[in-house]
């Protein structure tokens, strides 16, 4: 009898601490207010520096200074290669646990380890005394790359007003337009002292981290409730349900498939040029470096304008915006494959590609939020991680059909795969009827 009684006096206190844990829980997810003009201007500007110097520096300017690597390491293209695809495989393994992580640690918390990531990564290449710590930054870039939009996307929309949220992610995302504009005159002038560039590029990854600390809110979703309810839950139930929020659910809600298939896509079409456009101007082109140099400065500057894909898309539509988009990179992939030889065409056709990758990437972004309304971490995450997916099999194939015909072939293979694209339009749902910060389902 004695026994029973203690059961249920046990039973009755592991109830009260349960309620109380969700209680305390319940009351730290109350949901913060949307931020002020001022306070998302600070986020915006803080995520564009976080973008610049994870995707522009720590993973684009890799290939630009090749040319120093190799003398220095004695690197044949082999090994370039390897080092170059590793940090594409380090991007996509990082994506998968970010968006996951994002709503239940914060987008800032997740955002600071990118940072992190990338100054640490930074600053190994510019000390790297030999190629295996050199390949270790290079990969601690491509980790900061996969981690940091789906924790900017987490952030922004989960503390930015409604009527400024695709604006601020676009903004953020042209972050890697500033990058690369930066890298560009960076290697031309400081190919020769590369370690005195590299080491500047980390101290740049250092302030933007700090100012990532400071501006950008931690964008937590709203699951600890839920979390800490699971206390009183059978252990197998819990085991079950822990798995399942290994994934967003629904995993393909309306609009994915066509989303992540059109994203693949594009990559494929990007491809010709991140991987092979300064070869193909220097190679097939016959360009000098100061003229290759120039073109990759303006493929990131002019990306800037790529800011400019929210307005477009709220004024003729996401449909209208993403063909006139995979059109344009359709069009300077053709001609950069067509008459590398010209340095005007050359230049004209990179600046081209630049505000369409920026803008596409733009589209992306602002699209996967929508269509993933209740984990937007995820819909960015997965539609970048098709975007890398599409750009690591294109390169391949892009790369098979250079041996076995020309680049010319190739690069208008690519144009090929962006008419694809224009045709295949993501379509964004209809709003759901619960705001995007709501609690997710999923966590």
């Amino acid at each position: 009898m004695s026994g029973a009684v203690e059961t249920r006096v046990v039973s009755r206190a592991a109830g009260r601490a349960a309620g109380r844990a969700v209680g305390r829980a319940s009351r730290r997810d109350i949901p913060a207010g949307p931020l002020d003009a001022a306070a998302t201007a600070r986020l915006a500007g803080s995520g564009l520096a976080i973008i610049a110097v994870t995707y522009g520096l720590a993973r684009f300017a890799y290939g630009l200074f090749v040319p120093a690597f190799r003398a220095e390491f004695g690197l044949d293209a082999a090994q370039v290669g390897a080092v170059g695809s590793a940090s594409y495989a380090a991007y996509c393994a990082a994506i998968y646990p970010a968006m996951m992580l994002a709503p239940r640690l914060g987008g800032r918390a997740v955002a600071l380890a990118a940072g992190c990531c990338a100054t640490l990564g930074l600053l190994l290449i510019g000390l790297a005394p030999h190629p295996a710590v050199l390949a270790v930054g290079v990969i601690l870039g491509g980790l900061s790359t996969g981690m940091i939009s789906p924790a900017m996307a987490q952030a922004v929309s989960s503390r930015v007003a409604v009527s400024r949220r695709d604006r601020t992610q676009v903004v953020v995302n042209a972050g890697t337009g500033l990058g690369v504009a930066l890298s560009g005159p960076a290697a031309l002038l400081a190919l020769d002292q590369w370690r005195a560039a590299w080491l500047v590029f980390a101290v740049l990854a250092g302030a933007a981290t700090v100012w990532v600390a400071r501006d950008v809110p931690q964008g937590r979703s709203h699951g600890r409730a839920a979390a800490a309810a699971d206390v009183a839950a059978p252990a197998g139930r819990r085991g079950v349900e822990r798995l399942a929020g290994l994934l967003p659910r629904p995993l393909l809600p309306a609009g994915a498939p066509r989303l992540l298939s059109t994203a693949a896509v594009v990559g494929a079409t990007t491809a010709a040029v991140w991987v092979f456009g300064r070869d193909v101007l220097t190679q097939a082109g016959g360009q000098d470096e100061a003229t290759t140099t120039l073109a990759w400065s303006l493929l990131g500057l002019c990306g800037l304008l790529g800011a400019g894909a929210e307005d477009l898309a709220r004024r003729v539509g996401v449909g209208r915006a993403w063909t006139g988009t995979a059109l344009a990179l359709g069009a300077a992939t053709a001609v950069l494959g067509m008459r590398p030889d010209s340095a005007l065409l050359a230049c004209l056709a990179t600046a081209t590609f630049g505000v369409g990758y920026i803008a596409m990437s733009g589209l992306l972004l602002v699209t996967g939020a929508r269509v993933y309304p209740w984990h937007p971490s995820a819909g960015v995450g997965l539609s970048f991680l098709t975007l890398a997916a599409g750009q690591t099999v294109g390169g391949s194939a892009l790369g098979a059909i250079i041996e076995a015909a020309d680049a010319r072939t190739a690069f208008l293979a690519a144009a090929g795969c962006a008419l694809f694209s224009a045709l295949l339009v993501p379509r964004v749902p209809a709003a759901s009827p619960a705001s995007p910060a709501s609690p997710s389902p999923a966590v």
